[in-house]
Order: C-alpha cells, then sequence, then structure tokens
C-alpha cells in the first residue's frame, strides 16, 4: 500500500482509540510508531521511540510551559484570586448581574497570568461560585459565567495554546502573544455584553449587587495590581525586546513567586504548588512527545501534502476552506481536549490553510478560539467538568444551559476577526 494509504488507516485507528477513551497522547504515540514502522521500518520506529522525548525534552522553546503553569498556581495558592474577585465586585458595585460581570472580568484578568483555561476556571470558580449562589443568582449563570470565563485562560497571553500553536507552526512566540492581546480582550468585552443582555431579558437570574462609593471602587484596583505588574513583565518585556519569551516566563514566575511570599505562603503551599505544578507539565509534555512521534510518522506518510494536493483539486475559494477546517474544531472541540486537539490537527491542517493564503499568525488565534469554544460545548466540555467538580450539587445540564450565551459572544468573536483580520494583527 502507498504511504498516504497506510497513513489514512492509522490515523483511522488512532480515532478509534481515543473513541474507546484511550489517551491522546498513548493513542498518538502509538500511532506514530506502528505508522512509521509501516511505511520505513520498526528498526526506524524504535530509534524515534528512543530519541522523540529526548528532543521534546531538552527543547528550550518548550521550558515557558511550567513557568506559565507555575505562576497560575502560585497566584491560587496565594490566594490573589480573592482579592481580584472582591477588587472586581467593588468596580461593579449596584449593578444588577454585577457579580457576574465581576466573576468573568476576574477570569479575564487571572487568565493574564495563568495560561491555562482549566486553572483559571477552577481558582475563580472556588471563590466566586459559592458567593454569587448565597446571593440568589440562578445556577445556570452563576456556574455558566464561570466555566466561559475560564476559557480566556486560552487566548490572553501568556498562553500555552498560543505557544504551542507557534512551536508546531515555527512562528515567533512574541508575535503570537502581541496577536493575541486584542481578541482576548475582546471575547471578555462580548462575554460582558453577553452577560448585561441576559439579565436584561430575564432580570430574575440575577441579584442587584451592594452599591459602592466611587473610594470603594478605587481602593478595589488594588486587587488588579499584581496581576497588572507580571503581565507588563510579560508582554512589555517581550514586545519591548528585553525578554526572550522563555526569560518572560521566567521572570513573571519569579515576581508571582515574591507576591506569594509577600502575601504569606508557606512552606505546605508552596510545596502544594510545586506539586501541581509538576502534574500539569508532565501531563502536557506526555501529549507534546506523542504528538512530536505522530509528527514524524505524518511527515513520511505524506498525509498533509496528499489533503492540500485534494483540497487545491477542489478549487474552492480559500474562505470555503477556512470554514470546513473550523467546522472541524468545532466538531472534534467536543469529544476532545483543547491541547491535544492542538498538537493533533494542526500539523495536518496548517499547510492546508498556509497554501490557502491565510496569514499563520491570524490562523493562530482563529484556531485557539475555536479551540476555546471546545471547553465549554457538550459532551466533554473540559470547563464545565472543573466547574462540577468545584460545586456537585449544580447539575451539569444548567451548567451547559449557562454557557450557551457565550458560545454565541464566541461565534461573534470569530465572525469579527474572519471580517477584521487587523484585530489580530493591529499590534504586530
Amino acid at each position: 500500500m502507498s504511504p498516504p494509504i497506510i497513513g489514512t488507516l492509522c490515523i483511522a485507528g488512532m480515532l478509534l482509540m481515543i473513541a474507546l477513551r484511550m489517551p491522546v497522547a498513548l493513542a498518538m504515540a502509538a500511532t506514530g510508531f506502528v505508522g512509521f514502522g509501516l511505511i520505513r521500518t520498526f528498526d526506524a520506529s524504535f530509534a524515534i521511540l528512543d530519541s522523540g522525548p529526548y528532543d521534546v525534552l531538552s527543547n528550550y522553546g518548550f521550558s515557558p510551559i511550567p513557568m506559565f503553569i507555575f505562576m497560575g498556581v502560585l497566584a491560587s495558592k496565594a490566594r490573589m484570586s480573592a482579592e481580584l474577585f472582591a477588587g472586581a465586585r467593588a468596580l461593579f458595585g449596584g449593578w444588577r448581574g454585577g457579580m457576574a460581570l465581576a466573576a468573568v472580568s476576574s477570569c479575564g484578568v487571572f487568565s493574564a497570568i495563568s495560561g491555562s483555561s482549566l486553572a483559571t476556571a477552577a481558582s475563580m470558580a472556588r471563590v466566586a461560585l459559592p458567593e454569587m449562589l448565597a446571593r440568589g443568582y440562578a445556577r445556570s449563570l452563576a456556574a455558566g459565567t464561570l466555566a466561559a470565563g475560564g476559557t480566556l485562560g486560552i487566548m490572553i497571553p501568556p498562553s500555552i495554546a498560543l505557544l504551542l500553536y507557534a512551536l508546531i507552526t515555527e512562528q515567533s512566540v512574541g508575535d503570537m502573544f502581541i496577536a493575541g492581546i486584542l481578541p482576548g480582550f475582546l471575547g471578555l468585552g462580548l462575554y460582558c455584553a453577553a452577560i448585561a443582555l441576559v439579565v436584561m431579558i430575564k432580570p430574575s437570574l440575577a441579584e442587584p449587587g451592594d452599591p459602592t462609593t466611587l473610594r470603594e471602587k478605587i481602593a478595589g484596583l488594588k486587587g488588579l495590581a499584581p496581576f497588572g505588574m507580571i503581565f507588563a513583565i510579560i508582554i512589555g518585556g517581550i514586545y519591548g525586546g528585553i525578554f526572550t519569551p522563555s526569560e518572560a516566563a521566567a521572570f513573571g514566575a519569579a515576581g508571582a513567586f515574591v507576591i506569594a511570599l509577600v502575601r504569606g505562603m508557606g512552606w505546605k503551599d508552596f510545596r502544594s504548588a510545586v506539586e501541581e505544578t509538576l502534574f500539569l507539565t508532565a501531563m502536557i509534555f506526555f501529549m507534546i512527545i506523542g504528538a512530536q512521534i505522530f509528527g514524524y510518522f505524518l511527515s513520511v506518510s505524506r498525509i498533509s501534502f496528499s489533503l492540500t494536493q485534494f483540497v487545491a483539486g477542489l478549487d474552492l475559494p480559500p474562505f470555503a476552506i477556512l470554514m470546513c477546517v473550523l467546522l472541524l474544531y468545532m466538531v472534534l472541540g467536543c469529544v476532545m481536549d483543547a491541547i491535544a486537539m492542538l498538537l493533533l490537527t494542526v500539523p495536518v491542517v496548517y499547510p492546508v490553510i498556509y497554501n490557502a493564503g491565510f496569514d499563520p499568525i491570524w490562523f493562530g488565534i482563529i484556531t485557539v478560539i475555536a479551540v476555546e469554544m471546545g471547553l465549554i460545548t457538550p459532551p466533554v466540555g473540559m470547563n464545565v467538568f472543573v466547574i462540577k467538580s468545584v460545586a456537585p450539587e449544580v447539575p451539569i445540564g444548567d451548567i451547559f444551559k449557562g454557557v450557551l450565551p457565550f458560545v454565541l459572544s464566541d461565534i461573534a468573536r470569530l465572525a469579527l476577526l474572519i471580517l477584521f483580520p487587523g484585530l489580530a494583527l493591529a499590534l504586530l
């Protein structure tokens, strides 16, 4: 059989393994090992299995990942999220739905030093969800707001998803981070608009907050200060050419560590932060190793080349190709983790998109938003299950009902970015 046919059969087998609940990392590694062996030799496959993990773990480009995770975990252990939410509540004062607006805004700010959607959702849900439910907020609105707000962590830099996309496609990590700023805050603005519209249509979903004075609003800004400082270190350093992304991640983590110490973080919390960082980092690197082995197989199977030729032969307009790719991401997002989806699909679809004439930085932003939507869509919706683990008493159906307005907001954001690419590229 020809390499493309072997490649197609192996990929079908991999999708079957994933459907049978095999870990995605293991499914990619197994497919890459077997597929490469069938096309070349199994001696060569064993050589890849021997060198692949080392190539990943020794790659300096991946070093920001544990630093970004460590920043978010330290912020959680230092209880910065609680002060952030309290400050945001003061800013929105007596508005109806003000706590929901404060929660989603806090998620957006927290994500600026977290880099992880799951960490953002979990940290803010522990702080905000009990208070929202105690104040009479509908469970669907309260839980849906936090599940959706957590997705901002995958877009607002520093973002692990943007970092991985840049490394896979050999783009500048700094450019990807800068390009994510406006779309990230656009998403935050649209989420706030969705909350305001929902509360306007059905006021019973949320209660008015306690009015606050101007002095209280100004005092609430101190909860934003640590996040603003770390964000300025990372993005300012990269944008100004002072740091590489890896150096910026290290300085950001050091800043978060100092803030956590000043706030009284003890040895127990520090040890817990290190353990949690190691666990999450190992999980992500395991998927990267699987993707690396899978990538060797893709290169010899010529699947990407054959797919590019096939699409070119269809003579489809570039916009139709883009819509097909986005539809693929939305479908896969219903059943697959966001990071796994990026690692699995970008090496296949990127050549097609590049040959269609789309800007690779812009497409990276579009891709991450599409992947982000998968975090809150059924039946998987990883962020939804994070909220469920924090609040077991909230039915899963209520959470999915609550995220619907935010899914529509993400669709609107995608449409705006497709119509106006400058929203992603203006700061470059």
